[in-house]
């Protein structure tokens, strides 16, 4: 018997050409209400700084919006890029979201930047920040959860307010086997970004967090993966529509970050080393009708096990995105 499968989402606000940035804020806002109707479990919001590509930088910020616009969804950051600021006030942060939507706040974290060196370095000038990412996991797990922190810790005694019978669920993130090892030291659920690395390494990183699981904030292994995906109503209109992330792609290849281009625009001539990419990125891309891009979606959960995979889907038109999460859910049988 085949697995049920779950559908989630992941939105980045992309920036796109010919458009103001301050609309992709609201398009995601936008967005977020639509995949409540049609029966998506989580919406969850990422963080990036000084990307030309996306201006999704406080998913906080978006969440508390999204919050009080929703009534069922969970919301959730994937994720906040824990090196760059205080657990304390994260866990303050996150708490009052839950004060909002209570017992629907996803805290996922990171070790990644999402952003450059220069400006990571703005966001925390210390350079080292990162080699504390595990302590600091800790730390907010016991601020979030309530726990007390264990004798000689400066944070002894101190609560982070407003306290209320639910609380949000931390997440691990990751794209390697260090965030798989991490969640499962802790008992975490863990999330791979599919997306980022293509799938390479995503079915090791899983077997690892599964093997060396230790139960904690939940009592067994529970993980999803982050899938870019894209449906339309003709499998060539959803290749058409893919010109515009392909684009994105090639470029970033060589370092080149910019607004989203329309796909009309988005075609050029590649090299032989961009046409190799290119031909490889179309193979491991999930891109049809609904019907076709779900199919793959079930065949991916059952190679790796798991119940839900989170989608993330970039299109210059925001109708062709909302389109793209209507046929899914109707391809999944959401409700």
């Amino acid at each position: 018997m085949s697995r049920p499968l779950r559908l989630s989402v992941l939105d980045q606000s992309v920036a796109c050409v010919g458009r103001p940035q301050d609309e992709s804020i609201r398009h995601t806002v936008a967005l977020a209400e639509h995949c409540e109707r049609l029966g998506y479990e989580r919406f969850w919001l990422s963080e990036h700084h000084s990307l030309p590509a996306i201006v999704g930088t406080a998913p906080e910020v978006l969440m508390a919006a999204i919050a009080v616009r929703t009534a069922r969804i969970r919301i959730g950051s994937a994720g906040v890029m824990l090196p760059h600021y205080s657990p304390f006030k994260v866990a303050e942060q996150f708490r009052v979201l839950d004060a909002l939507a209570p017992g629907r706040i996803d805290l996922g974290v990171g070790r990644a930047p999402g952003s450059d060196h220069r400006t990571a370095r703005l966001l925390n000038p210390d350079p080292r920040s990162a080699n504390h990412f595990p302590q600091q996991v800790r730390e907010l797990q016991a601020w979030v959860s309530g726990e007390e922190m264990p004798e000689g810790h400066p944070g002894r005694g101190i609560q982070a307010l407003p306290r209320a019978v639910t609380a949000p669920q931390l997440w691990m993130l990751g794209s390697s086997s260090y965030g798989a090892q991490l969640a499962a030291h802790y008992g975490l659920p863990y999330s791979f970004a599919h997306f980022i690395s293509d799938g390479e390494g995503c079915a090791e990183a899983l077997e690892l967090y599964r093997q060396l699981f230790k139960p904690g904030l939940v009592q067994r292994p529970e993980a999803n993966v982050c899938v870019w995906a894209l449906a339309a109503d003709t499998e060539e209109e959803a290749w058409r529509l893919f010109a515009s992330r392909e684009r994105a792609r090639v470029d970033r290849q060589t370092g080149r970050f910019g607004p989203l281009l329309p796909p009309e625009q988005a075609v050029r001539p590649y090299d032989a080393a961009e046409e190799a990419f290119r031909q490889g990125l179309r193979a491991r891309s999930f891109v049809g009708t609904g019907e076709q891009v779900v199919q793959r979606l079930r065949a991916l959960a059952e190679a790796l096990e798991i119940e839900e995979v989170v989608v993330i889907t970039w299109t210059w038109d925001p109708l062709a995105q909302r389109r793209s999460y209507e046929l899914l859910a109707g391809a999944a049988g959401l409700s």
